[in-house]
């Protein structure tokens, strides 16, 4: 007789929390390329979303979109003829936003944020307008973390911005050596509290 394919634990607790156990597995499998294990609040991304300029986004970029906690945000915001790109490392994740986000304007891409250039070009645009992350750069891999602020700046356009959510200074750090201005902020309400931070690249004079 053939044996009988029961669900482990984790399948079963995938299963009841639908996408909070999607996010979770992808905290316990990789817990240095996840910021949380609890994605973030609505006052985080309403907070971190405020400063855009909405009608003059044609691209968005996202690193580290997890299971989307900000991709229906940004979508409802952003313009009908603009574009979301979100990049992520991790494969299960890429997998559950392709079959939930079916919007035209959305593109899930496994990669790394580091190869943001090209991913962008690969995408038919030249630039960037703003770029989200909320990849924790304290505990990213030696030097990856300055090449991918150095990245993000090359690709966003003059007067577009990098918008990132962490829970340490460190990205910050990182930012201040490419980007004019920084802006900086704080949520309290997150769990855990998490530190914002806004770095413009300031148009040409």
């Amino acid at each position: 007789m053939q044996a009988i394919d029961r669900p482990n634990f984790r399948q079963k607790a995938e299963r009841f929390l639908g996408q909070w156990g999607v996010f979770f597995r992808g905290f316990v499998e990789h817990p240095r390329m996840v910021g949380s294990v609890i994605p973030s609040s609505r006052f985080t991304i309403d907070k971190m979303l405020a400063p855009v300029d909405w009608a003059n986004c044609k691209l968005f970029v996202e690193y580290g979109p997890g299971v989307g906690t900000f991709c229906q945000p940004v979508l409802d915001r952003l313009p009908r003829d603009g574009a979301l790109i979100v990049i992520d490392t991790n494969p299960l994740y890429i997998d559950y936003l392709k079959k939930h986000y079916r919007d035209s304007r959305f593109h899930a891409v496994l990669g790394s944020a580091a190869d943001v250039e090209e991913i962008v070009r690969a995408h038919g645009h030249d630039h960037a307008d703003f770029v989200l992350s909320g990849l924790p750069f304290s505990t990213l891999p030696e030097g990856v973390g300055p090449e991918i602020a150095a990245a993000t700046y090359r690709v966003i356009r003059p007067g577009g911005a990098f918008l990132v959510y962490q829970f340490s200074a460190k990205a910050r750090s990182y930012m201040a050596r490419h980007f004019e201005r920084i802006d900086n902020g704080f949520e309290a309400l997150n769990i855990p509290p998490c530190q914002l931070f806004w770095g413009w690249k300031e148009p040409a004079a």
